[in-house]
């Protein structure tokens, strides 16, 4: 039960990562014209992302400093997700089997 929910976790975090980089390229994309949200689906599939992330971003966004038009808030969370994934997915892991409740 307890790997169980670590996989889940895990493919929770890698569905969020793949979120966040194709809200950073489909925000190029727009900021360069390429696509645009006067479309319909463009501006739901933009509507629905920023629903997703905006939560996660908002807490780093109130401690981040303003670089104007820059904004580093998805590499600082998609940071956040990698340590999480590796070390304290792997941590938790050998934690539960060395209190044996896998």
């Amino acid at each position: 039960m307890y790997v169980m929910l670590l996989q889940i976790l895990s493919i929770i975090l890698n569905v969020l990562w793949w979120i966040i980089i194709v809200q950073a390229v489909m925000s190029w994309l727009i900021a360069f014209n390429v696509i645009n949200t006067h479309n319909d689906f463009v501006a739901q599939l933009w509507h629905v992302l920023e629903r997703i992330t905006e939560p996660l971003y908002r807490p780093f966004r109130r401690i981040m400093p303003d670089f104007g038009g820059l904004d580093l808030t998805p590499m600082v969370v998609l940071i956040l997700i990698i340590i999480l994934q590796g070390p304290v997915i792997s941590y938790l892991y050998q934690l539960g089997m060395n209190a044996g409740v896998a």
